[in-house]
């Protein structure tokens, strides 16, 4: 039996469902999802089978209009998962319809995805009436020629498994990038780093989210079985550690116990969680950060 693989990049306006659609084809928590615009920095990779058929998922930013150096490279990487990637899923929400944004990757889309399998997945299609998603059906393949169009709910798993089952038949025949058991490429220290900062963004609200980017100083295995991570939390401010401390240290504490859980559900162990919160001021302008993140400080320029 031969077997095939090849990577899927879910593209599309920040908060439009690319991680949760991405979590529900691998069956695992791999990526952020939060109610924040941008909360996915990193390309991340999730990897999912159909039958005999290895599903690369690239969870590449929100495409939006850049203004920092770090949205820059956070843009950078989403065209960028799209022009390596053998198939392309736009994601579009339902109920907004074709925004300025969606305009803006339309432009761009049929450059980038040059002889490329380009599908259309409309989401979150409980939110409006079947008139008004006929009509966005329509009108988004008057402009462009996309393969397919699909009508899900990332959220509810509604037409996921048939949006799956073509990615399955579109992929190139070769042996599988990965060990069968593996869900996401990412390293140990980046998802668990990922974790924390989703807590962070969760409980902080409007705060300061953007403001602030989490890193895994250490991770020790212990003889018992158990893990102790440290993580280093970095501010842009004096005000802003004093936010993220929270009245007599609460809110670190509830973050930590919130990030602490899930990394333990994620890898089956006890885990010991240690948070230490460090001021940088331009930890947005530094190469190492960025690194971190998986994305390319240059492509901030």
């Amino acid at each position: 039996m031969s077997t095939r693989a090849g990577f899927v990049a879910l593209i599309g306006e920040p908060n439009a469902g690319k991680s949760t659609l991405l979590n529900r084809m691998v069956g695992a928590k791999v990526s952020i999802v939060t109610h924040k615009v941008q909360t996915t920095r990193a390309r991340i990779r999730g990897v999912a089978v159909e039958g005999d058929v290895q599903l690369v998922f690239v969870d590449t930013p929100g495409l939006f209009k850049p203004r920092r150096r770090l949205d820059r490279a956070m843009v950078a990487a989403a065209w960028g998962g799209a022009a390596d990637a053998d198939v392309v899923v736009l994601m579009i929400e339902a109920h907004r319809g074709i925004t300025e944004g969606v305009e803006r990757i339309l432009e761009n889309l049929g450059d980038v995805t040059k002889g490329r399998k380009v599908a259309l997945a409309i989401n979150k299609i409980d939110r409006v009436q079947s008139p008004v998603l006929l009509a966005l059906t329509k009108d988004m393949n008057d402009r462009f020629p996309f393969d397919e169009t699909y009508m899900i709910s990332a959220e509810k798993g509604h037409g996921t498994d048939t949006l799956r089952s073509w990615l399955a038949s579109q992929m190139p025949e070769g042996p599988w990038l990965y060990p069968e058991d593996q869900i996401a490429d990412l390293p140990l220290r980046m998802i668990a780093a990922e974790i924390t900062r989703e807590k962070l963004t969760l409980r902080l609200h409007q705060e300061l989210p953007y403001q602030l980017t989490v890193e895994t100083e250490n991770w020790e295995e212990r003889a018992d079985g158990s893990a102790r991570i440290d993580q280093l939390i970095y501010v842009m401010r004096d005000g802003h550690k004093g936010i993220v401390l929270g009245h007599k240290g609460e809110t670190i504490k509830s973050v930590g116990a919130a990030a602490r859980a899930e990394l333990e559900e994620f890898l089956g162990r006890r885990v010991h969680l240690f948070l230490q919160i460090k001021v940088r001021p331009n930890w947005l302008e530094e190469a190492e950060r960025y690194s971190e993140m998986g994305l390319n400080f240059k492509d901030g320029n």
